[in-house]
């Protein structure tokens, strides 16, 4: 998810799944980012996450890839300086539980609930960018 809350990269996985297993996958998958001047942009410049993603080896992978990480530490870090980034994260979420076919998994097939949440994200994607 960018900044201004619209759905960059969309992944299902397993139920009981941590999320931090999801995270490189993710970064993978999204696509390169056309900007005015200068070449394509491959992957994001800063990733912020909570607590649930930090682990020394998603930071070393962050940093390798050269992506600046702002994951709060466990046990060190309060989650309120989270909040100012988070609230776009929820925004976002509701935006997908307001879609009546996602909100309650009918699908059996992995692909055709993906399917349907790509086109969501699209969907949500076409509203924001023609406000």
């Amino acid at each position: 998810m960018d900044r201004n809350g619209l759905p960059v990269a969309v992944a299902v996985s397993a139920a009981n799944t941590h999320d931090s297993l999801a995270l490189q996958p993710l970064i993978t998958s999204i696509p390169p980012v056309r900007s005015r001047c200068g070449p394509r942009r491959r992957r994001p410049g800063k990733l912020h996450g909570d607590k649930g993603y930090d682990y020394p080896h998603l930071r070393q992978w962050l940093r390798e890839r050269g992506i600046t990480h702002r994951i709060a530490r466990r046990g060190i870090d309060t989650s309120q300086r989270l909040g100012r980034h988070r609230w776009v994260v929820e925004r976002t979420m509701s935006w997908l539980n307001g879609c009546r076919r996602l909100h309650r998994r009918y699908e059996r097939k992995p692909e055709h609930f993906l399917a349907f949440t790509a086109i969501a994200t699209s969907l949500i994607n076409y509203r924001r960018l023609t406000e």
